[in-house]
């Protein structure tokens, strides 16, 4: 059969319902019709469309769009069924089609009902990209879909002789969407067509085709997906030389501090890349190389460049080595990590293992062989059964580094399968495992670590050969403590069963070795409490064997191994995250062997594995020896001393030996481990030494900062871009995209001096005067945008969130140092401008484009523009909050603004918090309502009225090179003295006031020479030229005695007609317990908290732990801020398990005991004024000897002695 389509229009429309209308857009039409207008040719036997076909240069769109028209005419009629369903082809892929039917009485024509179950095709016309590390949540999907389509088509099919014609059709597709649970709310697309029967005509016109193709079956096909970016439209002709004057830009406005107005260019930039040809890569990379600016922006850029050309533009660069190891470690690494997961490019990614510049460096070979792994993983999520193949270069090099012991390579290998998560490595990995190799091997900790990790992606892949494995290596006493606890909690990575958690339950009842039990027993009841939907069968197992095992091994203490798991899962947001760490020690080492973090974040039926890292420490102890001994903490030459010395200590260690060694790993990849070892050490002990001479690293870097340095690094990153793309009835790809962008900036210019001037040894630097004078700016952008609707080469049309979250430090100080006099000051210039140092803004749009008219693209907010409020102010001495709120809510809307200010008239400068939310149809049991409109919050530092011209803001630091600690007379005498004036003051008369304040010089005369010496002086002063300066000092005094360790500090308001001081005075005594006083306002006269804690046991009973916060008087603020607090005490109390009990308890007083019942539990009780709280048996794990050592420190304490003194 042969088609045509004439009079075609194309509209858009864009605004609000019932105000707007739809607009024409004839250019766009124009270039539309002038392909539809070309014959179309297709095979149509028994309702079914096939072997479609049209001249070579109809482009892939229109084929697209004819599809979705065609597609209207698959349909099944079967006269003897009136209700039947089957598996048929549509422009979705293969689906399952369900038919109802229902005929005429009168007309005899057959009404014919069909529904597509899109979510249930075997071969879907749909894609992910961007999504191949994080694994598919099958739990967490039967809790509900973020997605659901449904599809409907309504025939009407007249009976003829020869079957039946179709007159009328009509097709409905319905889709929802939100970033949570549709339960809760959801964008939604509806997409509709219909075709009426106008007349048949008889024609016996001979029609001449031109040469016609085959464009394939009804089933729509997806094209240059990668190069349609939904949040942007540009014209994508000759690419390079816009590519090239946008990454000039680019570099140029964000030269000295991130423009966030430009952040978005960068998404521009990476979809001129994507349409540049190899040849145009090659062309930039000649320009731009030469600049410094220039060709780090285009290195970090042209990583999204996804397929075969930027592999060739690595190769190219390797082989002629005109990059830098650090430059080909980022790019390689961010490129093979955006790379398209193909067979091709999996095969042509092989070369790098083989390639001399790939050796050049350590960490490049590392990140060589780590992304090589990475790739194979993402390679085996879209093709299964993964071939071998891909993963053989990874397999040989281990066995090769086996084959020669070289643990180096060994490491690296495992570490890289591990990356690959390769079912077909299970017997290569089995090789360096002992007790489950063929052959026995005896290799290092590190090794057989990396080797059970390794199999740590394979347990979601193929859990039962690595349940195995794992449970083989748990069983094995011998192995060491460290290699039996990985293999327990990689086992429990493969989710096992209630039968298999039995058997592990079984075994550990038998444990001798308490750091295994302790890691497993923990592990067990983290897991028994996870909320997660991928745990809910295993939690319920782990709270079995929980409980079989509290009773013996329920309170071990944190000596030994710990697992811990933290997670919550909501299902209205389908929204959870997960953090777990590990501690693993062992009975010969104070240290622990290996330490490691990861979490996880659980989003839409996918779990993102987030940051983890690790670090393995088994070599720290025999590197610090007896450092505590030597170590003083006065920052002296000593404590450097000590310092070298443990550096030094790498020469008794044996050369195999690691000291330590760490790894990171994102999205589950490894992808960065370094070792520290004796040459690492020796580079160190060179760069540092004390009396390194004037060829010592150390020694250049200070000479360059004398001379004054100026450095600057800005990164671009798209830190993701996760891709779904489903065809529509229409034949136009609906597409939901998420995209993160960054923009990282650091820009440092300093210029330091030393006085005496630095001769010979570095030591002369402990003693010198060093000044130094620095500016620069530290911050980042983040976009994020979320993209629902139509994309294609020729218009959008959707709902777009977007979302700017710019940082922006700036720094401008000059500061001294005396590091024997341990004396610092810094001064920074007053506050002249308004900065903003953190915003949040986000807003949802309704976006067109279309090719043809860029210039008209619409954009289009959902919420309308924000509305003004005024100002309220509230002074409260040298500080003023300033405050405004405003708050406009209607049935359908929701719009709360806000702004407060805190300013400091003394240093002139204050600091604003502003937000305004403007939601509408906001309904509290809708979560998408929570982020469906305008949102915009911000950090501000402004400039505010002083009470004096401010030139700079100066803060010292005094502490003295070795001023001795003051006597408890010595301070009481000082604290006296200024009572003493504060009362006599009052007292003063007209009369006796010349009198009294003689004989107060007198007696401040007399108690001058009893005057301690602060330990430490701060000042925070506003400096106005020759004036006497404005601000704040504060003195510490430290009074230690017999028995009793005590602290004071006194801070002091500096100025005119000012007495404001605050007055801290702490002590701590084994006989008394804890003890604090807080006084401050006039001469520390005006509020009032002392606060005291204590320990207590009367013989008989059990330790405990007692605590009470008193006031006397305190500000009306602060009072309401309690009041605040003390109403949702009980709510809170309620969730955490406590009882409430009314009961009227000491007025302006909170008091809190915690007894040990056990030694695994406690009883807890707070009084408030007004009630009490109180729970007992809280699960609460001691150290065996804690409950022991608590009775008998507190023997001769008894609870009378907790009282106010």
């Amino acid at each position: 059969m042969t088609g045509q389509v004439s009079d075609l229009v194309f509209e858009e429309f864009n605004g609000v319902l019932g105000k707007n209308s739809f607009n024409a857009s004839p250019k766009l039409t124009q270039r539309i019709a002038a392909q539809l207008v070309k014959p179309i040719m297709f095979n149509y036997v028994g309702g079914h469309v096939s072997d479609i076909r049209t001249s070579a240069e109809i482009p892939d769109i229109i084929v697209n769009i004819v599809r979705g028209m065609l597609d209207l005419f698959q349909v099944t009629v079967k006269t003897t069924q009136k209700i039947y369903e089957l598996e048929e082809t549509s422009i979705h892929g293969m689906c399952q089609s369900n038919y109802a039917t229902e005929q005429d009485v009168n007309t005899k024509d057959m009404h014919i009902t069909q529904i597509v179950d899109v979510s249930n095709c075997k071969e879907k016309a749909a894609i992910y990209r961007g999504m191949a590390t994080a694994v598919l949540d099958q739990d967490s999907k039967q809790r509900g879909e973020s997605v659901i389509t449904t599809l409907r088509y309504i025939y009407t099919v007249k009976p003829t002789a020869e079957g039946g014609l179709i007159t009328r059709a009509h097709g409905l597709e319905q889709q929802h969407f939100t970033p949570f649970n549709v339960k809760g709310g959801s964008f939604k697309m509806q997409a509709t067509k219909e075709i009426v029967l106008l007349g048949v005509t008889d024609t016996a016109r001979a029609v001449t085709y031109g040469p016609m193709e085959s464009k394939g079956s009804l089933v729509y096909k997806f094209f240059n997906a990668q190069a349609n970016i939904p949040i942007i439209m540009q014209n994508l002709d000759d690419p390079v030389p816009k590519a090239i004057k946008m990454i000039k830009h680019l570099a140029e406005a964000n030269r000295y501090q991130v423009d966030s107005a430009t952040s978005q260019d960068t998404i521009k930039v990476y979809q001129l890349l994507r349409v540049t040809p190899y040849e145009g890569l090659e062309l930039m990379w000649k320009q731009l190389a030469g600049n410094e600016e220039h060709r780090r922006w285009f290195l970090d850029m042209v990583v999204e460049v996804s397929d075969a050309r930027i592999l060739r533009f690595l190769e190219t660069r390797f082989q002629a080595a005109d990059v830098s190891a650090v430059e080909a470690w980022q790019t390689l690494l961010m490129s093979m990590n955006h790379l398209q997961a193909i067979p091709d490019l999996v095969e042509m990614a092989k070369m790098f293992l083989n390639m001399p510049f790939s050796k050049s460096n350590i960490y490049l070979w590392h990140t060589v062989v780590l992304s090589y792994g990475s790739l194979v993983y993402k390679h085996c999520n879209y093709y299964t059964p993964c071939p071998v193949a891909a993963v053989q270069p990874l397999l040989d090099m281990a066995v090769e580094s086996l084959r020669k012991g070289d643990n180096a390579n060994m490491v690296l290998a495992l570490k890289a399968l591990g990356n690959a998560g390769h079912p077909g490595s299970i017997k290569t990995i089995m090789r360096f495992l002992p007790g489950v190799a063929a052959n026995p091997v005896d290799l290092p900790p590190r090794v057989l670590s990396a080797a059970v990790q390794s199999m740590r992606l394979i347990a979601a892949r193929d859990p039962q050969s690595v349940q195995d494995i794992t449970m083989s290596l748990f069983l094995q006493k011998t192995l060491p403590t460290e290699i039996r606890m990985l293999a327990f909690m990689i086992m429990f990575d493969t989710k096992p069963s209630m039968a298999l958690v039995s058997i592990v339950t079984t075994h550990l009842q038998e444990e001798k070795d308490l750091h295994v039990v302790s890691f497993a027993y923990s592990y067990l009841s983290s897991l028994a409490r996870s909320s997660t939907p991928n745990n809910q069968f295993l939690s319920t197992a782990c709270n079995v064997a929980r409980k079989i095992l509290a009773p013996k091994f329920g309170r071990l203490s944190y000596h030994y191994s710990k697992a811990m798991r933290m997670d919550w899962f909501n299902d209205d947001f389908l929204i959870g995250t997960a953090t777990e760490v590990f501690m693993l020690k062992s009975a010969t080492n104070i240290f622990p062997t290996e330490i490691m973090m990861k979490g996880k974040f659980y989003f839409i039926g996918r779990i993102l594995q987030l940051l983890e890292m690790g670090i393995h420490a088994d070599g720290l102890k025999d590197l610090f020896g007896n450092f505590q001994q030597s170590f003083k903490g006065d920052l002296g030459l000593g404590d450097f001393q000590a310092l070298y010395s443990v550096l030094q200590n790498w020469e008794i260690m044996p050369n195999d030996k690691l000291v330590l060694s760490a790894f990171a790993r994102a999205s589950g990849q490894e992808w960065f481990f370094a070792d520290i070892d004796k040459g690492m050490i020796r580079n160190i002990i060179n760069a540092v030494r004390p009396l390194g001479g004037k060829g010592s690293p150390l020694r250049a870097s200070i000479e360059d900062l004398q001379r004054g340095v100026s450095w600057h690094r800005t990164k671009p990153f798209l830190i993701f871009e996760v891709r779904y793309f489903q065809a529509t009835t229409l034949g136009l790809p609906l597409e939901i995209s998420k995209y993160y962008e960054t923009i990282n900036g650091i820009t440092v210019n300093a210029k330091a001096a030393v006085n005496p001037p630095l001769t010979e040894s570095l030591e002369q630097l402990l003693s010198s005067d060093i000044s130094l004078e620095t500016d620069g700016f530290i911050g980042f952008t983040k976009d994020f945008w979320v993209f629902y609707g139509i994309n294609t080469e020729l218009f959008q049309c959707g709902t777009e969130f977007k979302s700017k979250t710019p940082v922006a430090i700036p720094w401008n100080f000059s500061a001294k140092i005396n590091v024997r006099k341990r004396k610092f000051e810094i001064d920074f210039p007053s506050c002249k401008k308004e900065v903003e140092l953190l915003s949040v803004s986000s807003n949802v749009y309704a976006v067109s484009r279309n090719i043809e008219d860029l210039a008209l693209a619409k954009i289009t907010p959902m919420m309308p523009n924000a509305i003004d409020s005024n100002d309220e102010v509230v002074r409260m001495g040298p500080t003023i909050v300033r405050s405004e709120y405003e708050q406009v809510s209607t049935r359908n809307s929701w719009h709360p603004k806000a702004k407060v200010c805190v300013e400091s008239n003394i240093y002139g400068a204050g600091v604003c918090v502003e937000s305004e939310f403007r939601r509408e149809y906001y309904h509290e049991e809708y979560p998408l309502y929570y982020f469906l409109g305008y949102t915009h919050m911000a950090l501000k530092v402004i400039p505010a009225q002083a009470i004096k011209a401010v030139d700079k803001i100066h803060f010292e630091v005094d502490a003295g090179p070795s001023r001795p600690p003051a006597s408890t007379r010595q301070l009481m005498e000082t604290l006296r003295r200024l009572s003493k004036k504060a009362a006599q003051r009052v007292r003063l008369s007209s009369d006796s006031a010349s009198n009294e304040r003689g004989s107060d010089l007198r007696a401040a005369g007399q108690a001058s020479n009893s005057t301690p010496e602060a330990v430490y002086n701060i000042k925070a002063f506003a400096m106005s030229g020759n004036q006497e300066p404005e601000g704040y000092v504060a003195d510490f005094y430290y009074t230690p005695e017999a028995n009793t360790q005590s602290a004071q500090l006194i801070m002091s308001q500096v100025g005119e007609d000012t007495n404001w001081k605050m007055c801290v005075d702490t002590s701590v005594s084994a006989q008394v317990g804890t003890k604090g006083h807080l006084r401050w306002g006039a001469e520390c006269q005006s509020y009032e908290v002392s606060m005291r804690a204590a320990t207590a046991n009367l013989p008989g009973s059990k330790p405990t732990l007692k605590a009470k916060i008193h006031w006397t008087r305190v500000p009306g603020n602060m009072a309401e801020i309690g009041k605040r607090i003390e109403s949702y005490v009980p709510g809170m109390a309620l969730l955490l398990g406590f009882t409430q009990q009314v009961k009227r308890n000491t007025k302006q007083e909170v008091s809190a005991s915690v007894i040990a019942t056990s030694a695994d539990s406690v009883d807890m009780h707070i009084e408030f004024p007004e009630y009490t709280v109180f729970r007992h048996a809280i699960p609460f794990p001691l150290q065996p000897f804690s409950f022991q050592e608590v009775q008998q420190d507190n023997s001769n304490t008894t609870i009378d002695s907790f009282g106010w003194a």
